[in-house]
């Protein structure tokens, strides 16, 4: 690469999990265990890419979750409902997560050429530290290993879809030029975090949260299938304004070598 000069990766369905079901599922598993209450894993995955305690107060205020909640409880959800299903939440999220290190298909080969290509290879989650502490060891024996990583709850100013953690990137990794980073994510938040930091952006449809297949069903599924599935995450992306739409990792190395050469010629995210 003549240009760029880093790629930063989300994890849970960028890198790892496909599908992103490690959060997804103990989200619902959340809801029911701190007060009885169901929400489906539709509902949860509406907010994906957002801090965990964010992401419950987002998945609250859902218009029908609301009125559900409301029914059961008589008023909203209270930022006192928050903290104990984020209580019940985290124990979970920190005994499972490892059980979802599986790399994305493509994910391992994808990183070793973008670092024999020079690139620096950066981080970051809506999973706060102590969860990401415990997904680490396990991606790494899997073969995912970033030169930097940064958690949700790293940095004081928060998370998505502010651009605070891939700028801690940009200075963990001695990037000098913000327009020389690629924000690779499989969420709208994801890729509004990259765009704040003025970074190219690059949206992932099928491995990741808006399609909600698993490695299976994707491996499995026909060409319309996965065209429906595609069209989905397509319209959950309609005005996000990443700069491209690719199905997964594996796609992603000839979009580096588009963008870069679109930097050669003077253009900027």
């Amino acid at each position: 690469m003549k240009k760029l000069q880093a790629v930063i990766f989300d994890w849970a369905g960028t890198l790892v999990d496909f599908g992103s079901f490690a959060p997804t599922t103990i989200f619902v598993e959340a809801f029911k265990r701190g007060y009885d209450f169901d929400i489906s894993l539709a509902e949860a995955r509406v907010p994906m890419g957002l801090g965990k305690w964010d992401h419950i107060q987002a998945v609250g205020r859902l218009e029908q979750v609301d009125a559900r909640w409301k029914a059961q409880f008589d008023e909203s959800m209270s930022n006192k409902n928050i903290d104990e299903i984020y209580q019940v939440f985290m124990p979970l999220q920190i005994a499972k997560v490892a059980q979802h290190a599986d790399p994305i298909p493509g994910a391992t080969n994808v990183l070793k050429l973008l670092k024999e290509q020079g690139l620096k290879i950066g981080s970051c989650t809506g999973y706060p530290r102590c969860v990401v502490d415990e997904l680490l060891p396990a991606a790494k024996a899997n073969g995912i290993n970033p030169d930097c990583v940064v958690a949700t709850d790293d940095l004081a100013p928060g998370g998505r879809p502010s651009p605070y953690m891939v700028l801690q990137n940009v200075i963990e990794l001695a990037v000098t030029d913000v327009k020389a980073c690629v924000k690779v994510d499989d969420s709208v938040p994801g890729i509004t975090e990259g765009l704040n930091a003025s970074m190219w952006t690059v949206a992932l449809l099928l491995s990741g949260n808006e399609a909600g297949l698993t490695q299976a069903q994707y491996e499995s599924a026909s060409e319309n299938e996965l065209a429906q599935a595609r069209a989905k995450a397509t319209t959950a992306f309609k005005g996000s304004g990443a700069h491209y739409q690719i199905d997964t990792i594996a796609d992603l190395p000839a979009i580096l070598a588009e963008i870069d050469q679109r930097m050669v010629n003077g253009e900027t995210p």
